[in-house]
């Protein structure tokens, strides 16, 4: 599993593939207990933000969006009922307009699967 410069030097490389492909690229890889591959998502967005310089531990990230204010990983429901997740955090996962996630309502909480995953492939 690729890790810092050298991350990003890969996802740079590999340009625009599907995202599966870049983590798959990555090394991001592992085998299940039946022998099928698991594509590790969420370690590789993990590394990712690392290497970009945006640290997921305690006390919040270090990233800040251009205006210089730190990302607070909070979001707010809008008064016309909307959740609005905000630039920064889609750019800093690479998210593009029109990509699309199956919402799972659990209790007290909302995932987004990026469409055609299943929550396993995290």
């Amino acid at each position: 599993m690729l890790t810092g410069s050298d991350l990003l030097a890969k996802v740079k490389e590999l340009g625009d593939v599907s995202k599966s492909d870049l983590v798959r690229g990555c090394g991001y890889v592992s085998t299940k207990k039946d022998g099928a591959e698991r594509l590790n998502f969420t370690a590789f967005y993990e590394a990712l933000l690392e290497a970009k310089g945006v640290s997921l531990g305690e006390g919040g990230g270090k990233g800040a969006s251009k205006g210089g204010r730190k990302l607070s990983y909070v979001a707010t429901v809008q008064g016309n009922g909307n959740l609005l997740v905000g630039k920064a955090y889609t750019a800093m996962l690479d998210l593009r307009p029109g990509d699309e996630f199956e919402i799972k309502l659990g209790r007290k909480q909302i995932r987004l699967i990026p469409a055609g995953f299943s929550e396993d492939d995290e």
